[in-house]
């Protein structure tokens, strides 16, 4: 387990006052959700620290077994979950499909692109709340990424051997600061045909929520898209407990959205666009070139 990064005062204060404005934002646009009203929405909820503690902290609540540098593990373990009536699978690449099924046997390369004006309120909530938590720590600069990232699957497995979720635990090798922990499983959402991908990424006392929408892309690459209208549907979801009676409070934020493009390449290499947009600009994308390892 990862130990505590530390900060600067300076940055613990101006984190702590973000901290404070987001949580404001929350209870100003969200809503009251108890779990059972959303069973479809809940999902791991952090500590204070994130950094890798979420996977031990959620298997011990719920019974699972931790699997750490999972080799033969994926996203999702089945593709064909996905499938439904706005979704066939089949119509995927065989190499796309085989990256989320068996995500342990591959290794990835990033590149990094920000755009401003938004890459000055991405440099700040970086540098200050995700340093502070150790949690979605984003490259804000192109050498950010130049020493390369780890990537390890993570499987929390029921007692009978199947897996309730995956984990990607995500960190830049220059500093180790990390860039994802992520929960990942297919999820059936109210306003939607077919199954989602979701991904839950804990926060202290709360989580950030991203559901995304599978789509056939042109020569079978995998469109994963959070544009999505109405609570309900897919889209980017902000939730915190402030309470002690077991409610969230939910904010969709319909502004920011994500989208990813998984393909081939001319040389049949799996490639990814990762696009993260908010209030029509766009903030940051990440290019990864997608290979089993040897």
């Amino acid at each position: 387990m990862r130990s505590k990064p530390h900060i600067g005062p300076l940055r613990n204060a101006i984190a702590s006052l973000g901290a404070f404005v987001i949580y404001g934002l929350i209870r100003l646009f969200g809503r009251r959700v108890k779990p059972a009203e959303a069973p479809w929405l809940m999902g791991p909820i952090g500590g204070a620290h994130i950094g890798d503690k979420p996977y031990d902290e959620y298997a011990a609540e719920h019974g699972l077994t931790v699997v750490r540098n999972a080799r033969e593990g994926g996203l999702i373990p089945s593709f064909d979950a996905l499938a439904g009536p706005s979704f066939d699978p089949s119509r995927i690449a065989s190499e796309v499909r085989d990256f989320y099924e068996h995500t342990g046997a591959y290794r990835m390369d990033v590149w990094a692109k920000t755009f401003f004006p938004s890459n000055l309120a991405l440099w700040l909530l970086v540098t200050t709340i995700s340093r502070k938590v150790d949690q979605l720590n984003f490259p804000v600069d192109a050498f950010d990424t130049a020493s390369g990232m780890d990537s390890e699957i993570v499987l929390l497995q029921d007692a009978q051997g199947e897996v309730r979720c995956t984990g990607w635990f995500r960190r830049l090798v220059e500093g180790g600061r990390v860039l994802y922990t992520g929960f990942y499983t297919s999820q059936v959402v109210p306003a939607h045909t077919s199954a989602c991908v979701k991904v839950a990424f804990p926060m202290p006392n709360g989580n950030a929520t991203v559901i995304l929408r599978p789509e056939v892309g042109e020569d079978g690459a995998l469109i994963l898209d959070s544009s999505g209208p109405g609570f309900g549907n897919v889209g980017f979801y902000r939730m915190q407990r402030f309470g002690s009676d077991g409610a969230l409070t939910v904010w969709k934020i319909r502004s920011l959205k994500e989208r990813f493009r998984v393909y081939l390449d001319a040389e049949r290499v799996v490639r990814c666009d990762h696009a993260i947009r908010f209030l029509g600009l766009p903030v940051l994308t990440l290019h990864y070139r997608i290979q089993r390892k040897p």
